[in-house]
């Protein structure tokens, strides 16, 4: 089993070495089966599992399927082949346990707001503490409850952490209810669109992914939601200001 995966730099590292004779042709969007063109993430994931030839295959669990294409769609044509290692890590990867969901959605806002600009950070924070009010429920714990990651992640964006504290309290008591299809792949569609204005977008893409897969095991098997040992953070610079992110929330 791979060890868990921190930092956008050690996926890289690890995705070069572990790469295999065959490279699958990855490319953007769908593809027809025959795969003259190549085909997606998911699609190549559809058929190792030996399933219907799709971008949206039963094997992998719906909100990683939906970061994966995501991931793919949105990494450059140069750094697309290092996604392909991870293919058969998502290969019958779908926990029915809810704080899987909520596992996948947290760890892209995290990894998005350690790296987005300000103008971006606000409505990543909120991503955070919705994602994390949604596993306190599940766990029976109080709803202000942090992770150590996500504590740290937010301290370093006091001014983001205040204003989505203060709109979720506008917001009112939040229905988890549908979170795949409505908070979830909110959160996800706006972290991979967010961590995309950034510089070594490709790195910080491929860390998110593998990362995401890491969270979404270690529910499967029973383990922690966090991983121990200390948080490690890194330095964060604005790179420009961006509008991509329309949206002002995940709740």
């Amino acid at each position: 089993m791979r060890e868990p995966t921190l930092l956008a730099e050690e996926v890289v590292v690890r995705a070069a070495v572990i790469t295999p004779d065959f490279v699958p042709v990855l490319s953007r969007g769908r593809h027809r089966r025959s795969g003259a063109r190549g085909a997606c993430f998911m699609e190549f994931a559809s058929f190792l599992a030996g399933e219907r030839w799709s971008d949206h295959p039963k094997c992998t669990h719906p909100l990683l399927s939906a970061l994966a294409r995501a991931v793919n769609d949105c990494t450059t044509d140069e750094g697309r082949t290092r996604l392909a290692p991870l293919i058969p890590d998502v290969v019958g990867l779908n926990p029915s346990d809810p704080r899987a969901s909520a596992v996948i959605a947290l760890h892209c806002a995290r990894t998005a707001l350690a790296v987005v600009p300000a103008d971006l950070a606000r409505v990543m924070a909120v991503s955070v503490l919705a994602c994390e009010r949604y596993l306190a429920t599940l766990d029976g714990l109080p709803e202000d409850h942090l992770g150590a990651r996500s504590r740290v992640a937010l301290e370093r964006q006091p001014g983001a952490l205040r204003w989505a504290r203060d709109f979720i309290a506008q917001v009112g008591p939040v229905d988890y209810r549908g979170f795949d299809s409505h908070a979830g792949a909110s959160t996800i569609r706006q972290a991979v669109t967010a961590v995309r204005s950034v510089t070594d977008a490709d790195d910080e893409l491929l860390a998110m992914l593998a990362g995401a897969i890491d969270a979404c095991r270690r529910v499967a098997q029973g383990g922690p939601v966090e991983l121990a040992g200390p948080v490690v953070t890194r330095s964060w610079a604005p790179v420009r200001e961006s509008s991509t992110v329309r949206e002002t929330s995940t709740v």
